[in-house]
């Protein structure tokens, strides 16, 4: 026999095997695969030397195919996962006998108490031998396999060590409180100790749970802030070191919840102002550890880990709980302070957000965005902290503006929603909310807050017309009439008051009236009323004519097509209005001017100056875009 065929057959023969192993093992998964016949192995037999039968070929091919370890992985996950009875039995049933074993315990501590059985160095020692006793128990279920019994009875036997103690102090006083302080200290480090040694979260949990509690526990009713917050301090920096050693992300949940329970119940029945420094210290402390655990928590290696949204979420309420702290604390010194705060704590996470970036760029992206999220809000709000009427339109207007230069420096469309949002914003309040009072006409503090608006509006325009995508024409195209709307508004509102300010000088034309106080004489008012009617209109029809002059001139279709709607605005007020309110010369002036206007307009079109004809549309639509 040929030693290559030798060979051939021997890879044949092993790959037969391999064949049937695979198939015994999927038959014990229970997997669902497709079933193949698992091919015999052939006995040895001499084979010609040449090519192969063609008959060899197909009897690999009649091999079961070999899972994929992702279908593995699933296919156990599935089988292991259990049931809602089999939950229900194993974890509900046994967290509601933990509550009922504690609260047995402390009624049967109770009753032990109010009928002296036991004295009360011997209650707290049977109470404290118990606990230990009960944890030590625990771990024959735990190596036998039963994991959540284990923990459970850990819970029962922990708890009752919590309980002894404290019954120890407040009930018996066979100890002072530094002494309790130290041993349920002792009690949530051997339980964090257990934690890290046997990979249990929950033992974790309840580490945290007690740390938190002992303070509690051990209240005496007095003032002790320093002492209080240095150790809820320590506990927040060992659930970092826990969250860093193991990817338990919810311990920060947990911990940041016992620190703000803690600080909120100390703020409410002990806060002074004259305590504003070391309050507002440790405030600073708190928020600097919480806001670095995202940088700790969020490991490259856990993308995809459950729970991976928690410290975003932390971040979040870390940044809003401790501003709502420092302005409760610092204005009631000075409320302009908490506008330099606030930029310092926006400062604070831009930074955040570059370190995000730079250290994990793929795995903190979503941090990395939040952090400049929280940025913005802090800038946003505090711009009306420190500055008061339309300054606070203004600041926003240029806070927009900013952003939006950024956003187009670095290509980002995040900071644009928010440069959008900041514009919006300011623009609602100048409409809604902004009362000027001038005395100048033009030159005046709304015509300033109005020209911001409209050039950042027209920024908002110009870089949208200049990229490809549908939405940010749609922006721009919106931004564009907004600017055209915002300037006849504001143009509007200085007729008005130029008008109201000439009704007000012409007021002291009352002459008294034999059998009456006073009365008013109408014939200036009523002059004044025609002449800012026709001035509306005047207006109106001046824009218009000048939209569509630029229509013309940049060739857009867009531009032109406002021109038209204002100008038949105009129309129907001179014909529906102007025809029954204004004077004879003011009516004459309306319609003259009105239809010269329309005239001229219409000849344009019919000249077909700008080659706007069907023939000529494609060119145009070449030439520039609507927007521009």
């Amino acid at each position: 026999m040929d030693t290559s065929q030798s060979d051939l057959q021997a890879i044949r023969q092993m790959l037969s095997d391999l064949t049937a192993r695979v198939y015994r093992i999927e038959r014990r998964l229970q997997m669902d695969v497709p079933v193949a016949e698992v091919p015999k192995a052939a006995a040895p037999a001499t084979v010609p030397s040449g090519p192969p039968a063609p008959s060899a070929e197909p009897s690999r091919q009649t091999a079961a195919p070999v899972p994929q370890p992702a279908v593995l992985r699933q296919t156990r996950a599935a089988e292991d996962q259990p049931n809602l009875e089999s939950r229900i039995g194993s974890h509900w049933l046994n967290r509601i006998g933990i509550a009922a074993v504690l609260i047995g315990v402390s009624y049967f501590l109770k009753f032990a108490f109010d009928n002296n059985w036991i004295g009360p160095a011997g209650r707290v020692t049977i109470g404290i031998l118990a606990g230990i006793a009960i944890v030590v128990w625990s771990e024959r279920f735990r190596a036998k396999g039963y994991a959540v019994f284990s923990y459970s009875l850990k819970a029962v036997g922990i708890g009752t060590l919590y309980l002894s103690l404290w019954g120890a102090f407040q009930m018996y006083h066979l100890m002072p409180s530094g002494a309790a302080f130290a041993m349920m200290l002792a009690v949530t480090a051997a339980t964090a100790i257990m934690a890290l040694r046997q990979d249990a979260q929950i033992l974790a949990a309840f580490a945290l749970t007690g740390g938190f509690t002992t303070p509690l526990l051990l209240s005496t009713g007095q003032n002790r802030e320093v002492a209080l917050f240095s150790y809820v301090a320590i506990l927040d920096v060992a659930t970092l070191a826990l969250v860093r050693l193991k990817p338990w992300r919810r311990l920060l949940l947990l911990s940041y919840a016992g620190t703000l329970i803690l600080y909120l119940g100390w703020d409410f029945t002990f806060y002074s102002r004259s305590q504003l420094n070391v309050t507002l210290a440790f405030a600073t402390l708190f928020f600097a550890i919480f806001a670095i655990a995202p940088l700790i928590a969020l490991q490259p290696e856990s993308e995809a880990a459950p729970f991976a949204a928690i410290p975003p979420i932390v971040a979040f309420v870390n940044a809003g709980v401790y501003f709502l702290q420092a302005y409760a604390m610092i204005s009631e010194v000075n409320k302009f302070y908490m506008a330099w705060f606030a930029l310092a704590l926006a400062l604070v996470y831009i930074a955040l957000s570059r370190v995000h970036a730079q250290r994990a760029p793929r795995i903190s992206e979503k941090l990395h965005f939040l952090h400049l999220a929280v940025a913005i809000g802090f800038i946003t709000v505090g711009i009306p902290i420190r500055l008061d009427a339309h300054w606070i339109t203004i600041g926003w207007f240029i806070e927009s503006g900013v952003l939006l230069w950024v956003a187009n420096r670095i290509k980002s469309d995040f900071l644009n929603v928010f440069a959008l949002a900041a514009l919006v914003m300011g623009v609602f309040r100048l409409l809604a909310f902004d009362n000027f009072s001038t005395t100048q006409l033009i030159f005046n503090f709304r015509m300033l807050t109005y020209a911001v608006a409209v050039a950042v509006l027209g920024a908002v325009a110009w870089f949208g017309s200049k990229r490809e995508d549908d939405s940010a024409r749609m922006v721009s195209a919106a931004a564009a009439v907004a600017v055209n709307v915002l300037a006849l508004i504001g143009l509007s509102r200085e007729v008005q008051d130029y008008f109201s300010r000439q009704m007000i000088a012409a007021r002291p034309t009352f002459r008294p009236v034999r059998g009456q106080r006073w009365t008013l004489n109408y014939t200036d008012t009523h002059r004044l009323d025609i002449e800012r009617d026709f001035t509306f209109s005047a207006l109106w029809m001046a824009y218009g004519a000048m939209l569509m002059v630029m229509g013309f001139l940049r060739r857009s279709a867009f531009i032109r097509w406002q021109a038209l709607i204002l100008i038949a605005a105009t129309t129907v007020k001179v014909f529906v209005y102007d025809l029954s309110e204004l004077d004879k010369a003011y009516r004459i002036l309306s319609f003259i001017a009105l239809g010269v206007l329309l005239l001229v307009i219409s000849f344009a079109y019919q000249r077909d100056w700008l080659q706007l004809s069907a023939k000529s549309r494609a060119q145009e639509k070449a030439e520039g875009s609507p927007t521009q």
